[in-house]
């Protein structure tokens, strides 16, 4: 099947699939475009043949890619129209290209593609990637990171990496996220101290600080631990629920009467079993 003739805006770089074998793949590799604002694809003689059913299926939605994707009869072709090529490869080349890794990589095609250039990233077959005639046909290389020992990707996993580097490298923060956690304003000292008087109180009536003399040392462990967490206002009243549900004593053992282990609702368990004991020693 020839290519379209119509040139489509230069809102990115084309991802270009050299011999796809599996629908699943493309299907994928669009699903992987379209998370990161990607939206052109250029299939080169695919395997199975295209339109796709498993692709669109594996595409999860992203039927805008699926339905935009273009099909050319060789790679020549393919890239005829662009500016820049990258081409993808996890083996060392036997020629003078520039290697970028993919950070580098994707700052690259959004300055060219802030010029007016258009580009494209190749992505060889999964089996065994590119010739090194297509790698030729490429203006510069781009590698990433793996381990040596197992440096294959599939062709979605490699397309989501620069898929990602392409939208990361257009964001005035590349630290940024699309959400964030909810702006707190950080306790008070004296709301701060409040919780440790509380928690302390508390402790104190179920026997906690046991022996005495090592009451000051645990109740400065104590402070430390929660001075060192940066708390905020809405979370100190989340600790204080909490402490005050824990600290609700029966009305048979009110605050102050000693340690849990005297709550006399364990007491008929207990009065049982020593009856129990009382009634064999007598047998």
């Amino acid at each position: 099947m020839q290519a379209s003739n119509d040139i489509l805006p230069a809102t990115g770089p084309a991802i270009i699939l050299v011999e796809p074998q599996l629908g699943e793949n493309i299907g994928m590799v669009a699903r992987a475009m379209a998370n990161f604002g990607l939206s052109e694809l250029r299939l080169v003689t695919p395997r199975d043949g295209w339109p796709s059913e498993k692709a669109r299926a594996a595409a999860s939605r992203a039927d805008h890619v699926i339905d935009a994707a273009r099909v050319y009869d060789d790679l020549a072709s393919a890239v005829a129209d662009l500016n820049f090529v990258f081409a993808t490869t996890a083996r060392a080349r036997d020629n003078f290209k520039p290697v970028r890794g993919p950070v580098e990589a994707g700052r690259a095609l959004r300055a060219r593609q802030r010029s007016g250039q258009r580009t494209g990233i190749l992505f060889g077959r999964e089996r065994f990637g590119l010739y090194n005639d297509e790698v030729g046909l490429a203006d510069e290389i781009v590698t990433f990171p793996v381990d040596p020992a197992f440096s294959s990707l599939n062709i979605a996993q490699a397309a989501l990496l620069m898929s990602y580097e392409w939208m990361k490298s257009g964001l005035e923060d590349e630290t940024k996220t699309n959400f964030s956690s909810p702006d707190m304003m950080p306790a008070t000292k004296e709301q701060l101290h409040g919780l440790f008087a509380y928690l302390e109180g508390a402790l104190e009536a179920r026997g906690y600080f046991r022996p005495a003399p090592k009451k000051p040392k645990m109740v400065d462990n104590l402070r430390a631990v929660l001075t060192r967490a940066g708390l905020a206002e809405p979370e100190l009243k989340v600790l204080r629920g909490i402490i005050s549900s824990l600290d609700r004593f029966s009305p048979a053992m009110p605050r102050g009467d000693g340690s849990p282990g005297d709550d006399p609702r364990r007491l008929p368990a207990a009065a049982a079993r020593a009856a129990k004991g009382t009634d064999k020693d007598q047998a």
